[in-house]
């Protein structure tokens, strides 16, 4: 590459152009997941949206893969590419919040710790997430569940506009009245339409929550599941909680129930006494906190530069069967950082918007499977990685062949079938929608959608 043109691109940016061997280079590139390990041409700090436009353009001109990066949190490592431009965007994290309307504004490269802190201030939350170093571009774009999301919807429903860099480099506002084909196709498909370099989003007035843990030893694993699938289906909406296999931090393999409630706290105790009573618990976390604390009560387990292998699929039912399943492999991780969890979070507005009006098809999932390979040591990655496989696939028959795309792993996205089964009924139609905003598939380290 001639570099007059590299140093003509470094000379447009607000921010920076980083070269093998520069100050921020490595530190740009190292992401969540310490299993990628990627070395880009350039990496593009940017800290405006002007410079997202002319990295967009360089790269077109010079015919370069692209990667994008918002948090850098997800498990695929989309977000860094080998031999090509990556672009950026941790620079731009200023987030706005507009009390009188309950709008919070936040930059493409916004973790939602840096959203939750600010919007916390006004006594507001933007549903998204369960672990604060978490990106909101990839977040919001892939759907986004968290805490609130019985009461208050998914990360995307609560999108009100979205500014976009296209594959052209037109700067493009998405909303329900401008570019309306494009906003239906952000929220739910992924970051196949451009860089989203600025979200508006609807918050609530959320400040407090009932929140923390409820730990059971191993050994009833069964029997808290099967209490957790029944007393779910019949929670309020206002009530989010999920069941995993873990291990705590001094060894000690538990099950665990994870809930948050988020309503009147009057009412909070009619809502949890069933989980509080049921079986013989070690322990019992739950407490009125602040809900930004909810945000972060499980940061630790998630820690930057561990090694991570995903797997996951959405289950109409839980069945005994399925749950004996379950628990067995989850009795065969070795890695004590590793876990296999349910998500439920059906029930509530998310549910109620029909499965064609925004890009995520999956408004009916019941539960969610999460198979959590989490370990340290490079040495280690074949046994780690087939625990998962090994998991996934004993429990696909009782699966539904729908995929949640914000926790498909890499191999995942390598097969149409499995994308189809990310965007479910929406796919051909997000076909058509990527043909017209990015026929050359210029935007393609992502769950990809051909056009």
């Amino acid at each position: 590459m001639d570099q007059r043109n590299v140093s003509d691109l470094a000379g447009q940016l607000d921010g920076s152009l980083q070269r093998p061997g520069d100050a921020e280079y490595d530190t740009a590139r190292t992401l969540w997941n310490s299993m990628i390990d990627k070395r880009p041409a350039l990496i593009a700090r940017c800290a405006s949206t002007e410079d997202v436009v002319a990295s967009v353009c360089f790269a077109r001109e010079h015919d370069m893969l692209v990667s994008v990066r918002g948090g850098g949190h997800n498990v695929a490592g989309n977000a860094v590419c080998d031999d090509g431009l990556m672009i950026d965007l941790t620079l731009m994290n200023k987030v706005e919040v507009n009390s009188a309307t309950r709008r919070v504004t936040a930059q493409g490269g916004c973790t939602l710790g840096a959203i939750d802190s600010v919007s916390h201030e006004h006594g507001l939350a933007v549903p998204a997430g369960i672990i604060s170093e978490t990106g909101v571009g990839g977040l919001a774009l892939g759907g986004g569940v968290g805490w609130l999301v019985r009461k208050y919807g998914m990360t995307c429903d609560n999108i009100v506009s979205a500014e976009v860099v296209i594959a052209d480099g037109r700067v493009l506002r998405a909303s329900a009245s401008e570019h309306a084909d494009l906003y239906w196709g952000l929220r739910g498909g992924g970051g196949n339409f451009g860089i989203v370099t600025a979200f508006e989003f609807q918050a609530h007035p959320v400040n407090t929550v009932i929140g923390g843990m409820i730990i059971h030893p191993r050994a009833g694993a069964r029997d808290v599941f099967r209490f957790y699938r029944d007393f779910t289906k019949q929670a309020p909406i206002e009530l989010t909680a999920y069941c995993a296999c873990l291990t705590t931090p001094d060894g000690v393999r538990v099950t665990a129930l994870m809930a948050c409630y988020c309503g009147d706290p009057a009412m909070s105790d009619a809502a949890l006494k069933p989980m509080r009573e049921f079986g013989s618990p070690i322990a019992d976390t739950m407490a009125e906190i602040p809900r930004i604390e909810m945000q972060t009560m499980f940061d630790a387990g998630f820690p930057y530069g561990n090694r991570n292998y995903w797997k996951s699929s959405f289950m109409d039912e839980l069945t005994d069967d399925a749950i004996d399943l379950l628990v067995d492999h989850a009795n065969r991780m070795t890695s004590p950082l590793s876990a296999v969890m349910i998500e439920y979070y059906f029930g509530g507005p998310s549910s109620e918007i029909g499965e064609t009006e925004t890009a995520f098809a999956h408004r009916d999932a019941q539960f969610d499977l999460g198979i959590i390979g989490q370990w340290q040591d490079p040495a280690e990655d074949s046994e780690h990685m087939n625990w998962a496989r090994t998991t996934y696939d004993a429990l696909q028959p009782h699966c539904n062949g729908r995929i949640y795309a914000n926790l498909m792993g890499g191999d995942q996205m390598t097969e149409e079938t499995q994308l189809r089964s990310a965007f479910g009924v929406n796919y051909d139609r997000l076909v058509t929608l990527k043909r017209k905003y990015d026929p050359t598939n210029f935007f393609r380290l992502n769950q990809n959608i051909k056009p």
